[in-house]
């Protein structure tokens, strides 16, 4: 069995490693040389839009999926005219597009911010007579790791943040006043078996992902299990999903889903029964979902801009280091740790360790 999969970086990767163990073999297209994962597999080195390589991904490979949203949707809907690819197009259109997204998930039921979308500087002024301040000014296209956002806190931000946009479309969104982020990971089969992993506590700085911590039995878990099961049947979703969501008051506000595997699901590949990778290749092979179970408490620590010394990270009781091969540069993430313990008590001390290598090496 041959999974293509279209990106060829740490995500990919992370699938691959998964999926060896199963005796899947995997295929990438990506258009750089030095792509992380390309050293698992096959490597189709050229530009997403090559209509020759998609033609022979499509032909070498049983099932395509992808690891990041941003992959164009019309290069997908080129694939599945040959094979199948798993999450379909339309995932990728609902959230390749932040006006789209809000509205659909609206539609479905699940709540988010206030927004509207802005096409001019005058129309921004006039939009935050409804949405107030502060608000979040963002690009509705290609925006990841708080890359094309801007926090508009006054009147006086809205010129210099309208700017910065350079004509891109755009949505402004009031913000939340959270007591906390989490996100749910789940994910659904091609026979429609779906499975849901514990609630993820996240924390993010200059929207990065920097620390994600296992949250078994939590408060919020059936309802956060209620929303992504709306998005996955409203989508008839196939492989790994994650909604990111704030809490508050004791309600959940949607923030944004991505169509993949996702960060704040690293956690998984040593704190559950089944990580988010391997159920991802089950899902979309139709094969029987694993166990999303955790295994004690576990946290996840991101390594941004560079890695600290390996030795010093596996000093740490219980952790386990995952380098992407990717080098070091400003605001990258290459490479995140997980630290598990029997109980929140015991893990505190071993996350706090993490952190603090992360922040000695962070050049984000």
């Amino acid at each position: 069995m041959k999974v293509g999969i279209l990106g060829g970086g740490q995500l990919a990767r992370m699938i691959a490693l998964a999926g060896y163990p199963l005796g899947i073999r995997f295929i990438f297209l990506d258009p750089s040389v030095g792509a992380c994962a390309t050293t698992l597999g096959d490597h189709l080195h050229g530009d997403y839009h090559n209509e020759t390589l998609l033609a022979e991904l499509a032909k070498r490979a049983d099932v395509v999926t992808y690891e990041f949203e941003n992959v164009p949707a019309n290069v997908a809907e080129f694939l599945a005219a040959h094979t199948s690819v798993y999450p379909a197009p339309n995932a990728l259109a609902v959230a390749q597009d932040r006006l789209v997204e809000k509205d659909f998930l609206n539609e479905i039921g699940i709540p988010t911010a206030l927004y509207q979308a802005v096409d001019s500087l005058s129309n921004l002024q006039q939009a935050m007579q409804r949405i107030g301040y502060p608000a979040i000014l963002k690009t509705r296209t290609q925006g990841y790791d708080g890359k094309g956002q801007s926090v508009l806190r006054s009147a006086s931000d809205l010129h210099s943040s309208w700017q910065k946009l350079d004509g891109l479309p755009a949505i402004v969104e009031g913000f939340v006043a959270f007591s906390r982020e989490v996100s749910i990971i789940a994910v659904r089969s091609v026979s429609g078996e779906l499975a849901f992993y514990p609630l993820s506590e996240n924390v993010h700085r200059e929207g990065i992902l920097r620390v994600s911590e296992s949250c078994e039995n939590d408060s919020m878990q059936a309802k956060a299990e209620d929303y992504v099961t709306k998005l996955l049947t409203s989508l008839n979703y196939v492989g790994v999903i994650a909604l990111e969501l704030f809490e508050v008051n004791d309600e959940l506000i949607a923030n944004e889903f991505a169509p993949r595997v996702h960060n704040s699901g690293h956690w998984t590949i040593e704190g559950a029964e089944t990580s988010q990778f391997e159920n991802h290749l089950r899902a979309i092979l139709d094969l029987p979902l694993g166990s999303t179970k955790s295994v004690g408490k576990t946290a996840m620590v991101n390594f941004i801009g560079g890695k600290p010394e390996s030795e010093r990270v596996l000093a740490i009781e219980n952790t386990h280091l995952h380098l992407y091969g990717k080098a070091s540069r400003k605001g990258r993430k290459v490479a995140h740790a997980t630290v598990r313990a029997a109980n929140h008590d015991t893990l505190e001390p071993l996350k706090k360790k993490l952190i603090a290598l992360a922040n000695e090496v962070d050049d984000s």
